[in-house]
């Protein structure tokens, strides 16, 4: 019945992925606990397997179809690596109750971004557009010759979200793709049409560093329903992508949205009260 129930909640968050470009896999947590019966350290363990897989093959996708900036995405991932083995560490420190109530947060903060984002599209009569072009991208932030330069705002910036970035993957077990796209369109003046694919770069560095991290400290989920869960994602991203040319993708995204915040409160309900 586990299994099954890995399969059925995979395949709903694949949908996800794919119809929608990302946010998905924040549901994985929730399933693991509450679904699977995993507890809140395993279940962002096993969290980061789903994240880590289904951002490494969007990016592989997105690096085909000419939307990743490799190497900004790589040197963001490796400047992000401190803060996710930090947050994988910090994560065995504290109660459960407290990682439940921290990922309840998290996700209506996510719901609200979505909510906002919708309405923003629906006052403009249409989704935002995605601008193209790499202008200021290939600007190096530091650079030694012909003569050592750096321009340490932008250098600081790159730090302070990298090290964000890392620390909630680390810490939850999530991608952070909500919060990956803006850093790197202010951090590294990335085009929009380049964030969200350079982004899956980042979250399969930062995925990566926080499970090595925890291996060995006795946070092993089941790893037989995080891989059906992981594998049935992958083929419900594939089946989401086709959906979406064929369906509103607003309609799907305001769905999605009502999904995300119901289980936040649900998870919130059996969270805050263990906190008193």
């Amino acid at each position: 019945m586990s299994i099954l129930l890995a399969v059925a909640a995979g395949a709903l968050i694949g949908l996800s992925l794919g119809a929608l470009g990302g946010g998905g896999s924040i549901l994985a947590v929730p399933v693991l606990v509450y679904a699977l019966g995993e507890s809140p350290a395993q279940a962002t363990t096993g969290s980061l397997v789903v994240v880590g897989v289904t951002s490494l093959i969007g990016a592989l996708t997105a690096l085909r179809a000419g939307n990743v900036l490799l190497g900004r995405g790589v040197v963001f991932g490796l400047v992000a690596v401190g803060g996710a083995a930090l947050g994988a560490r910090a994560s065995t420190q504290v109660p459960e109750p407290v990682l439940l109530a921290a990922f309840a947060a998290l996700m209506l903060v996510v719901g609200g971004l979505m909510a906002t984002r919708q309405v923003r599209a629906a006052r403009a009569g249409a989704d935002p557009g995605r601008p193209v072009g790499q202008a200021g991208v290939d600007d190096p932030i530091i650079s030694f010759s012909p003569r050592f330069a750096c321009q340490c705002p932008r250098a600081l910036k790159v730090l302070v979200t990298a090290t964000a970035v890392g620390l909630l993957t680390g810490f939850l077990g999530v991608g952070g793709g909500f919060l990956v796209v803006p850093a790197l369109v202010l951090a590294l003046a990335l085009p929009m049409g380049y964030a969200g694919g350079t982004s899956l770069v980042v979250i399969t560095i930062t995925s990566a560093t926080a499970l090595v991290t925890r291996a060995g400290m006795g946070l092993s989920p089941d790893w037989w329903l995080v891989a059906a869960l992981t594998l049935t994602a992958v083929a419900g991203s594939i089946a989401g992508a086709r959906l979406a040319a064929r369906t509103d993708t607003r309609l799907l995204s305001v769905a999605f949205t009502g999904l995300v915040v119901a289980v936040a409160t649900y998870t919130a309900a059996h969270a805050l009260p263990a906190l008193a």
